[in-house]
């Protein structure tokens, strides 16, 4: 039985490749020296795995900044409003361009749109596809780390994206095509790229497929079937792996196992049930390999390995050895590094931690995996296995995980509790008597620019070199200068900044019981964006009041109104690991019930607005629409245990950003939020459509000013937005926003951005006042 990853992070074990790509953006180091850190993450990657004893390592899995990205420059799939880029700069130059928007050296070009990778907190950016879309093989990057590794003597695996999932997860810049159609298009700029793999002696190519976990149509279960059959035809002794994860093979199983590929892997984790359907099925072809994807890629428990040979061994039966490999479920890209640098037992307790296996433990639990089911177990192998079961035995048994109280609140939870008192236009008339906004009031999302600064006091206070009055003293100071800014800038709700808060998930959970902590748990959510989830491994409760201390503060200091601001149960719970030891829905409500003892603290102190940000509910909902109701079904009913215990005046806002909204407007209608604010300013507010299509009630505000991208958007450009926006919405219901919190920003771009957004709402109430 062979051993294989799907993929390796590729950050660097202490974000080496943040730090690098930062100071290449910013001016402080050159190419040649980004280049060196990423070569450097790449050959420990590897070498690591071949330390571990995996036998099918990846190549390609390393990316600068998104392996979609990688993919359109590898196709030659670049935006015609990239030409001036591609023409003098150089190759990275122009991919960081089209992830992040340029505005140097003369130029000012716009970043592409950038959206979830499937149901993670990845973000990638979406390919543009028009109807003559031609494609070429633009980058050699694939080649070139194979050649890299090969130079190691390591033979890896290339990792490319399949052409089919590519396509799928593209977009349509105009009307009269469907991008499937693009196909015959792109199919031989990948047979190009074979057939250079192939000469180089390539044996295995992993081509993922993951569209393959969706409900797709006839025209794109056919155009897999068609792409699969012309490689089969075309190169007949490489071994093509076909990767699906994130669910089931579902309704498109009977086209899976009908192609012509070596191995056909499969996400245990996710849907244990599909070996069962796939051992029975008439047309399986017992010659073809299975990938059995048993170690969990996207969480950080412990593998069970008794129930892991209880799986392969079934595949075994039916197959023999030789073709069952042991592998991770989906790319070890979601999971952590290293569980051995975590050294902080006050952070993350010696008890929990035998709980738990980062990437570089779980390359070992398939080795040990397999080791076992080829009974190759020596002593140390057998210790390893008792290991295993005693840990997970352990965690069963533990009394770190369980609080009757709160288990008694979820199970007391009434209907009334998900519900305002009012309709929405009583308390809208309410809210406008309330709080005196112009029209087309404008605010921010909550966080402001995190300087290296208030990261510096944030670092010394933890490790006790300043005081608790001196670092309250600091976030002070910095808190009035952020009010004092936006006053002077004509902004009408303001925020305190966010100055003390780490990052929006982990500074709630470092306040609620049931959470533990990482120091170097890292993982990637876009680019250089890399983010720090807490770990959720019992019931969940608040002790004390989370926010209301600095919100109350900067209330005090204006007097505009502050909004208080929250992160909601359904984003903590999905920007978190998760326990698993209970249904999903049950660690929401006890979170939503958290979130609403915040809320009722803020109001009792005097707010009069409340944001509470939900923007990964989107991204929790299951890939296959059978599963869709009952999600939707208790998130909703999460959010709105969260925000339903607040008078009729108050108002409550939510965020969203970079998801399709299609699929769930009539869920995100019954959250029932007073505001929405979403991220439209990459889509030219597209995305506005489909509120409008469903005649979203309440008030929205959408996005004029792309956050992730440096470009300081003028005020045109604002205005142009807002009056696009004003021809789709009731101008009474619109609110001018960023796109999402300002905290990866730095101040000079922030202000300026901020200054124009202003103007351009002034500018759309004076145009009201001359029409009427």
């Amino acid at each position: 039985m062979k051993t294989t990853v799907l993929g390796y992070p590729r950050i660097g074990s202490k974000r080496e490749l943040k730090r690098a790509s930062e100071k290449y953006w910013n001016g402080t180091a050159t190419i040649d020296e980004l280049l060196e850190v990423g070569a450097t993450i790449r050959k420990q990657n590897w070498l690591l795995q071949q330390a571990a004893q995996i036998d099918l390592i990846p190549s390609n899995d390393f990316s600068f900044y998104d392996q979609v990205l990688d993919m359109s420059l590898t196709v030659g799939c670049i935006p015609s409003r990239y030409d001036e880029v591609k023409n003098n700069k150089s190759h990275l130059d122009l991919y960081f361009a089209m992830a992040r928007g340029i505005q140097k050296d003369g130029l000012d070009v716009t970043a592409m749109e950038m959206t979830k990778w499937f149901d993670t907190n990845y973000h990638y950016i979406v390919p543009e596809f028009c109807k003559d879309q031609t494609f070429e093989l633009f980058s050699t990057k694939i080649i070139d780390e194979y050649k890299e590794a090969l130079a190691l003597g390591i033979k890896t695996k290339p990792v490319i994206i399949g052409p089919v999932t590519y396509l799928f997860l593209g977009k349509e810049k105009e009307p009269g095509f469907h991008r499937i159609e693009l196909l015959d298009r792109l199919l031989p700029v990948y047979l190009e790229l074979l057939q250079q793999l192939d000469d180089l002696g390539v044996e295995y190519v992993q081509l993922d497929e993951p569209c393959l976990a969706l409900n797709l149509k006839d025209i794109e279960r056919e155009a897999i079937t068609e792409t699969y059959r012309t490689f089969a035809e075309k190169f007949p002794k490489l071994k093509v792996i076909l990767a699906n994860y994130f669910d089931c093979y579902g309704e498109n199983l009977s086209t899976a196992l009908s192609l012509s590929v070596h191995t056909l892997h499969l996400d245990l984790v996710r849907c244990p049930s599909q070996l069962d359907d796939i051992l029975e099925a008439k047309e399986f072809n017992r010659d073809i390999s299975l990938s059995l994807g048993v170690v969990d890629g996207r969480n950080i428990w412990k593998n069970d390995f008794e129930n892991s040979l209880k799986i392969i061994q079934k595949a075994i039966d039916v197959l023999g050895k030789d073709n069952v490999w042991i592998a991770s479920s989906c790319s070890l890209l979601h999971s952590p590094y290293d569980l051995d640098l975590e050294t902080n037992e006050k952070n993350l307790p010696k008890e929990v931690k035998q709980w738990l296996a980062f990437a570089r433990q779980k390359l070992e639990e398939i080795v040990t995996i397999n080791k076992i089911a080829n009974n190759e177990g020596s002593g140390e192998i057998s210790k390893k296995f008792e290991a295993n079961k005693k840990a997970n035995q352990n965690r069963i048994t533990s009394t770190l995980i369980h609080d009757q109280k709160v288990k008694r609140r979820v199970a007391h939870l009434e209907p009334s509790d998900a519900r305002r008192y009012s309709e929405f236009p009583i308390r809208q008339a309410l809210q406008k008597e309330e709080l005196q906004l112009p029209l087309y009031p404008t605010t921010t999302i909550g966080s402001f620019p995190q300087t290296r600064e208030v990261r510096s006091w944030r670092a010394k206070f933890k490790k006790n070199e300043l005081s608790k009055t001196e670092y309250n003293q600091l976030i002070g100071t910095e808190t009035k200068e952020s009010i004092k800014f936006q006053e002077a800038t004509g902004l009408d709700v303001l925020v305190h900044g966010e100055f003390e808060r780490n990052d929006m998930v982990e500074y709630f959970g470092e306040q609620l019981e049931g959470f533990a902590f990482t120091s170097l748990g890292w993982v990637q959510s876009y680019g250089s964006r890399c983010v720090k989830p807490p770990i959720i491994f019992g019931d969940v409760s608040r002790p004390n009041p989370m926010t209301v201390k600095w919100s109350v503060y900067a209330q005090s200091v204006t007097d505009k109104p502050i909004k208080g601001m929250l992160t909601g149960p359904v984003t903590i719970l999905q920007w978190s690991f998760v326990r698993n030891d209970q249904p999903r829905s049950t660690t929401c409500k006890q979170i939503a019930l958290a979130i609403r003892d915040e809320v009722a603290d803020l109001e009792n102190a005097g707010l009069k607005i409340i944001q509470i940000d939900e923007p990964a509910i989107r991204e929790g909902l299951p890939l296959r629409k059978e599963d869709w109701e009952n999600y939707l079904n208790w998130a909703v009913e999460s959010f709105r245990i969260s925000s339903c215990g607040v008078k009729d005046s108050t108002q409550i806002h939510t965020h969203m950003c970079y998801s399709e909204f299609n699929d769930i407007i009539a869920s995100i209608a019954d959250l029932d939020a007073d505001v929405i604010t979403i991220e439209t300013s990459r889509s030219k507010m597209e995305l506005l459509d489909v509120f409008v299509d469903f005649k979203y009630p309440n008030e929205i505000g959408p996005g004029v000013y792309d956050i992730h991208s440096p470009r300081v958007p003028t005020v045109e450009e604002m205005e142009d937005l807002l009056t696009k926006a004003s021809k789709l919405l009731p101008i009474e219901h619109i609110w001018v926003n960023p796109d999402c919190g300002l905290k990866t920003r730095d101040w000079p771009e922030t202000k300026n951005a901020l200054i124009n957004l202003v103007s351009a709402a002034k500018k759309m109430r004076a145009q009201v006042e001359i029409l009427h």
